[in-house]
């Protein structure tokens, strides 16, 4: 049983202080996480944001880092079968900047750096995910529990919508 469950490979990149803050990498590498590779990179590709290029070229290091890793150690890494597992943009050092203000004084600001990790995974074929999960016993648990929790559910939408007329209809009589 233990040899049936494989590990799945991860392959990342980075890009180390980045002149942008992450709140603002976050905008992109959330709209690229959990797609698959290519639809990640035209995504990517037609952002408008600035960083984006610079979120496209750690996408494009991930992809050769798998290729690459795939390729020395013998694995079988099929590009076509990847797709963004996470997509972070970590906060770096700030750098503290002073800029004037009026009658002399100095107001300091803050530039904010990121740093930019994108984690790129094989998904699994359809086989391999039947055959790791395939466990008849624990399916009929899941079914029951799945059953008894929907046949709940009405039952308690029924006495909320009593309960909740009830104190409608005390409100009323009181005033």
């Amino acid at each position: 049983m233990a040899n049936a469950v494989e590990k799945i490979r991860e392959f990342r990149a980075e890009a180390k202080f980045q002149r942008t803050s992450p709140q603002k990498a976050k905008l992109v590498l959330d709209l690229i996480k959990g797609l698959r590779v290519e639809q990640a990179l035209n995504t990517v590709h037609f952002s408008s944001k600035r960083i984006a290029p610079v979120v496209e070229k750690v996408l494009r290091s991930a992809i050769q880092n798998a290729t690459y890793v795939s390729q020395e150690q013998g694995l079988d890494v099929d590009v076509d079968n990847l797709y963004v597992r996470t997509a972070v943009a970590n906060e770096g050092p700030r750098m503290k900047r002073i800029r004037p203000a009026p009658m002399g004084r100095a107001f300091r600001y803050q530039r904010r750096l990121a740093h930019i990790i994108v984690t790129v995974a094989e998904k699994k074929s359809p086989a391999t995910v039947s055959a790791a999960t395939d466990s008849a016993p624990s399916a009929k648990k899941t079914t029951k529990k799945a059953a008894t929790k929907s046949a709940a559910k009405p039952a308690a939408r029924a006495a909320a919508k009593k309960t909740a007329t009830k104190k409608s209809a005390a409100k009323k009589a009181a005033k």
